[in-house]
């Protein structure tokens, strides 16, 4: 059974939007993706964190809950949905960037912002290292996330380990995408779709090992 939305998440270059973008492919539905390269205010915050995480933070938040909220209003010719990016992958990033002063204005727009924000019926949390990380955002080649410095990266990842630790909120499949290429190899995404379709409830592990050659 396929669920009616599905979130892939995980930490910046870890492949969630090569994954989110096969999904949608897969059971034809709509796509939404978080459009980092949209923010007009992204290069600057990896330039100058301090002076540009505020603004940085703040288009992320309307144009992810603007997205999610169009999911409330239902839509019978897409009945499945995808996207890169889970809501409260948002107030994660404002933790790590944010001082004090900001985070407390943050929150008060993050509580209006996110009242009637769609639950996904799946969760899709993929893991790697920050060294395997740091090889495929050097790989993919965009201009402004070279200034990603590995102390920042490793932040992410611990940040996303401490919150899938507890989340409940809808069912869990955690992949660990060290050893495996969900963009490009067919046996590794059939595999992976394959626990996807059998994940209805609770936690799960998707754990695959590289076949020795």
């Amino acid at each position: 059974m396929t669920p009616g939305f599905i979130v892939v998440e995980g930490p910046i270059g870890v492949g969630k939007t090569s994954l989110a973008r096969r999904l949608a492919a897969t059971f034809g539905s709509e796509l939404l993706l978080e459009g980092a390269e949209e923010n007009p205010f992204l290069e600057r915050f990896y330039q100058n964190p301090r002076h540009a995480a505020l603004p940085t933070q703040l288009y992320f938040l309307f144009q992810r809950a603007r997205q999610l909220q169009a999911i409330r209003q239902g839509d019978m010719f897409n009945p499945v949905h995808v996207a890169d990016f889970l809501m409260e992958k948002d107030r994660l990033f404002a933790q790590i960037t944010l001082d004090d002063e900001e985070f407390k204005l943050y929150e008060q727009v993050y509580r209006q912002m996110t009242l009637e924000v769609s639950r996904p019926d799946l969760v899709v949390y993929l893991q790697a290292p920050v060294s395997v990380l740091l090889e495929r955002i050097a790989r993919r080649g965009l201009p402004y996330e070279k200034l990603i410095e590995s102390a920042y990266l490793q932040r992410v990842v611990d940040a996303y380990t401490r919150y899938f630790h507890h989340y409940d909120a809808s069912p869990l499949l955690i992949v660990n995408a060290t050893e495996i290429d969900l963009a490009r190899s067919e046996e590794d995404y059939q595999l992976l779709l394959e626990r996807i379709r059998e994940t209805s409830r609770g936690r799960h592990y998707f754990n695959p090992m590289p076949i020795a050659l």
